[in-house]
């Protein structure tokens, strides 16, 4: 079973293609269910394979939050595929303790580069630049694939700076950065409401035609990237920005 997270659509791409490759039809959305407001109660007979962001340097908080809530019956392998615009750390380290406590079996973890999507820090990389990656990682998820049906593991060392990352500067980047409020809608926004419909934390209302943010947020960056108008903006830090986002 493949079991995905994504905001902007890099590790739902990574996941159907992977699926494709090992030939897998249960594929899951974590966004969906947690949306909804529904933990897991999953069965596989086939490892589970869960492909996801990485939000720095480990898996998102929300997604880590749904699989400890969740249950897991048939197979006890687990495999973590992890997308990311750099490095993901030392992200294995916390996926390998996770399945520590479902009692699951650490299969290990792959890493795919995509575009950058972080606009909320970042600048995403040009049109032809980010084809490019997803070329690139089309191949990856085809390797991927291969050593998944084989039963191999993903193992891969992390460096000093990268389990540093994964660690403090990650408990940082949650405390400092990953919150709402620096969201707003410009003045060309047209009220439509579409990102509320992709906030997976229900955390957008729609009042006076215009969202509206909560307290709850994962910086998934779905709603900025996804606006039709590309009326969302993150305090200043997205102005004139490239807006990302992979829909197929």
């Amino acid at each position: 079973m493949i079991v995905y997270f994504t905001g902007t659509g890099n590790s739902r791409h990574v996941a159907f293609k992977i699926a494709s490759h090992m030939e897998e039809e249960k594929i899951l959305s974590i966004g969906d269910m947690i949306k909804k407001g529904e933990t897991g109660n999953l069965q596989s007979e086939t490892p589970y394979v869960f492909v996801t962001p990485t939000y720095g340097w480990r898996m998102p908080r929300v997604a880590e939050k749904f699989i400890r809530e969740s249950k897991f019956s048939g197979s006890k392998k687990a495999y973590f595929v992890l997308t990311c615009g750099d490095s993901c750390g030392n992200a294995g380290e916390y996926a390998r303790r996770l399945c520590h406590e479902k009692d699951m079996e650490y299969m290990g973890c792959f890493q795919v580069k995509m575009p950058e999507n972080y606009i909320a820090m970042f600048s995403v990389p040009d049109e032809e630049e980010s084809e490019r990656i997803v070329k690139a990682a089309d191949r990856s998820a085809r390797q991927i694939a291969g050593q998944i049906k084989a039963g191999e593991k993903g193992e891969r060392k992390a460096t000093l700076i990268g389990a540093a990352e994964s660690s403090f500067v990650n408990n940082i980047f949650y405390k400092v950065f990953v919150k709402a409020r620096g969201f707003r809608a410009a003045d060309n926004c047209s009220g439509c409401g579409l990102c509320a419909d992709v906030c997976v934390l229900n955390n957008i209302k729609i009042a006076g035609g215009k969202p509206v943010w909560g307290e709850n947020c994962t910086h998934c960056m779905a709603c900025i990237c996804r606006c039709p108008m590309e009326a969302i903006e993150y305090k200043e830090k997205s102005k004139g920005k490239r807006r990302y986002y992979l829909s197929d």
